[in-house]
């Protein structure tokens, strides 16, 4: 859900008249009678697009093309839409949304700046994803994580390796140490050693050239194809000696960089299991298909693609958090003001009553209407 009761109340606070889809929040464990004692009106979806000024989603048409087409015809000129919109790969449903005249914020934008932190959607749903990584995995295997000395026999605890040392990775490395596995953890970006070890579990070293592994937003910078044939033949000496793998390794708009070929799952011990969070841009497992779990040499290897819709109660309690904070931003008095001196603002503005307005995003695109534009 975009809005939980709780937003609401602090939403109409704001002097904001909110009109939500009936039933909407069910499903996520929000009935509407919550929804109305803290002040939100219930309408039918047709009502809710014909009346309001600014529409809050989880995920716009970039983000979801099958069901966010049918919203189309519903949009009209000059609605604000504010969600997740895949902008840096979406570029002909952006293109499309443009048509409607709508002015667009992604939320995937959102700079990496300290005040912006409370608005940070991605860090919110991979906590989620790291989370309920592990729990797919703990399932699947067929061990227990912990150690154990029981009447019956000592049985060892299970190994775990984590790929990727940011917000779903570390969240991933938590929860497998608390469910008592031994863990390791690799990051490209050497940095990150402290905080996986501070979490219990030991920082994995290549041998390899790391000093460009970090761009200025803290993201994993991506690398030639020699580096990552030896990061591959390195980390399949490790990934061979660990039950379960979680890989978390993206590169925000380009596709995951592969990291674990099929020969290193083939060395991996028959019932181990890989859960790729990367599956969605292609996958950082050589083996992933986006969306499914299959077996190969005896190894199980689960793609899932939205895990936070697994956790529908609290990833919304997340999500509405960052999209309310966002909102009080650009509200002023009540009214939505467009400060684009403010980054937070102008890098998330994609499109402004229709034109593509961000420059990033008009480069990647081919579109000339943006260059030179602010954002």
């Amino acid at each position: 859900m975009a809005l939980t009761p709780e937003a609401v109340a602090a939403l109409v606070g704001e002097n904001a008249e909110i009109l939500l889809q009936t039933g909407a929040g069910a499903a996520a464990g929000f009935p509407d009678s919550e929804y109305r004692e803290r002040g939100a009106q219930l309408v039918e979806r047709a009502d809710l697009f014909a009346r309001a000024d600014i529409l809050l989603q989880v995920r716009t048409l970039g983000a979801n093309p099958e069901a966010g087409q049918t919203d189309l015809e519903l949009m009209r000129q000059g609605q604000v839409l504010i969600g997740t919109a895949d902008p840096l790969t979406a570029g002909e449903q952006i293109q499309t949304l443009g048509t409607r005249g709508v002015t667009l914020f992604a939320m995937e934008l959102m700079p990496r700046i300290t005040r912006a932190q409370s608005m940070d959607v991605l860090s919110s749903m991979a906590t989620v994803a790291g989370y309920r990584a592990v729990l797919l995995a703990a399932q699947a295997l067929p061990r227990m994580f912990p150690l154990m000395m029981t009447a019956a026999g000592t049985l060892k605890p299970a190994r775990v390796l984590v790929i990727g040392a940011g917000v779903a990775g570390l969240q991933a490395i938590a929860t497998s140490r608390r469910l008592g596995a031994v863990v390791q953890g690799y990051d490209v970006r050497p940095a990150v050693k402290e905080q996986v070890e501070s979490l219990g579990a030991q920082f994995v070293e290549l041998d390899l050239d790391t000093g460009d592994s970090e761009d200025s937003g803290g993201y994993a910078r991506a690398q030639t194809e020699d580096f990552y044939q030896k990061q591959r033949e390195e980390l399949g000496k490790v990934v061979a000696e660990n039950d379960v793998v979680v890989t978390t390794a993206a590169i925000p708009g380009k596709q995951s960089p592969l990291l674990i070929t099929a020969s290193a799952v083939e060395a991996m011990n028959p019932g181990s299991v890989i859960v790729d969070l990367a599956a969605e841009r292609g996958g950082n497992c050589e083996l992933t298909r986006g969306g499914e779990s299959v077996v190969e040499h005896g190894v199980q290897i689960m793609g899932p693609t939205n895990l936070p819709a697994t956790a529908p109660y609290h990833a919304s309690q997340m999500y509405s958090h960052n999209l309310t904070t966002f909102l009080k931003h650009l509200l002023e008095e009540g009214e939505l003001k467009f400060d684009l001196e403010d980054e937070i603002t102008s890098e998330t503005l994609v499109l402004r009553a229709g034109e593509l307005v961000h420059q990033r995003i008009a480069e990647l695109f081919g579109s000339a209407d943006a260059q030179g534009k602010e954002g």
